[in-house]
């Protein structure tokens, strides 16, 4: 089965089936096998940048991410995938859970490549995954994309980008480790933890 979906520019998708939000612009392609959906984005040759965002509960795909991205105009596209790793302060973790307020999240984001646009306007198209609920170790919590003519503008906003996340856009962090029960974390980045 097949759905076409016309999205008109700056208004966001209603949830999408399986715990997806969803933010594009122009059409998006559900094909749907089974119970899983796959979003194809469709552009028309290189276009106008693009920026995507996805707050959801599935596994993320830096392969999907990346390809989001490209532009025959760009000769770097930079990745940063932040993964679920198996230790904290000595201390054996089983998974991370994330829990997040969407709307707030998303318009976060935005501000965020907004702000990216204007410190770096050589910057083409960005997208910004970030899983929810359950993340076991070693798998993708969050993956930022960001494709450019130039390498040092694409390293450079994708750094930003992922500092200003964590410092800014309200997603909850809980570690659950194998013996002593579990903590919410807090990112050292929070601008609240500087007052």
């Amino acid at each position: 089965m097949m759905s076409v979906l016309s999205v008109p520019p700056q208004r966001q998708h209603p949830q999408q089936p399986g715990g997806c939000h969803i933010n594009k612009c122009h059409v998006i392609i559900v094909l749907t096998f089974l119970s899983s959906y796959i979003l194809v984005a469709m552009d028309e040759g290189d276009g106008e940048p693009q920026d995507f965002i996805r707050i959801c509960t599935e596994k993320l795909s830096t392969e999907e991410v990346s390809q989001l991205v490209l532009s025959p105009s760009c000769g770097a596209v930079s990745i940063f995938v932040g993964t679920t790793r198996n230790n904290f302060e000595g201390k054996k973790v089983v998974h991370l859970e994330y829990d997040a307020y969407v709307p707030m999240a998303e318009a976060e984001i935005k501000k965020i490549l907004a702000d990216i646009r204007k410190r770096w306007p050589s910057v083409k198209h960005m997208a910004v995954y970030h899983r929810l609920g359950l993340v076991p170790t070693t798998e993708a919590s969050v993956v930022i994309a960001i494709s450019s003519p130039h390498r040092d503008d694409s390293l450079d906003a994708v750094k930003f980008c992922i500092n200003t996340l964590k410092a800014t856009v309200p997603i909850w962090k809980k570690e659950v480790y194998e013996e002593e029960g579990s903590t919410w974390k807090e990112n050292k980045e929070c601008f609240w933890k500087k007052q």
